[in-house]
């Protein structure tokens, strides 16, 4: 028998082994991973806002749809649903991986504007590390961020490279409209489930 075919027997064995509380764990513990590796992208700059929001995302969804499947089957996770939640886990788990290693980073700070934008992906970042913002939550914000990000570099590009004072005075407000939605989406009851 061949190496490959071992392993696929030894994997065999462990997915037919496992109850269902193995199985809730298991795919707690992969939501989690999933999630300190995107909070890592997010505080390294590996993640731009965009990214961040597209993976947050696919991750409310993929939270959603397992809540859907648990609630047609009493709380529970059939056969078929843990299979198709395995796959779904593993296509984010690329997608991942692919949107930390691509070319597009978050653009490093500049000025009070990019120094006030990293801290608060800083912040995000926290707050995805320890749970106490959601996906969905994570989503909103990061759209938000990357919609003033994109403002700023348009607003730049048409200024020779710098903001105009009422441009400046503009992305503060907006700033401090996003930092008071982050606090508040940290501050609330809702928390990304732990195992």
């Amino acid at each position: 028998m061949g190496k490959s075919a071992v392993s696929l027997a030894g994997a065999a064995a462990l997915v037919v082994g496992l109850s269902g509380a193995a199985w809730a764990q298991e795919i707690q513990e992969r939501k989690e991973n999933q999630q300190d590796r995107i909070a890592q992208g997010v505080k390294s700059g590996q993640l731009t806002a965009g990214e961040t929001a597209r993976l947050e995302g696919k991750e409310a969804t993929l939270n959603r749809e397992e809540r859907s499947m648990r609630a047609l089957d009493n709380g529970k996770l059939t056969a078929q649903d843990r299979k198709t939640i395995n796959q779904q886990q593993n296509q984010l788990s690329k997608q991942i991986y692919a949107e930390k290693h691509d070319a597009a980073v978050q653009p490093k700070p500049k000025g009070e504007v990019g120094a006030r934008q990293e801290n608060q992906q800083d912040r995000i970042a926290q707050g995805i590390k320890s749970g106490q913002l959601t996906a969905g939550e994570t989503a909103r914000l990061e759209r938000k961020e990357a919609g003033l990000n994109k403002e700023v570099r348009t607003d730049r590009q048409a200024n020779g490279g710098t903001l105009t004072p009422q441009e400046r005075r503009q992305v503060n407000r907006q700033q401090n409209h996003l930092s008071r939605q982050i606090y508040k989406d940290k501050h609330n009851q809702r928390r990304q489930p732990k195992p």
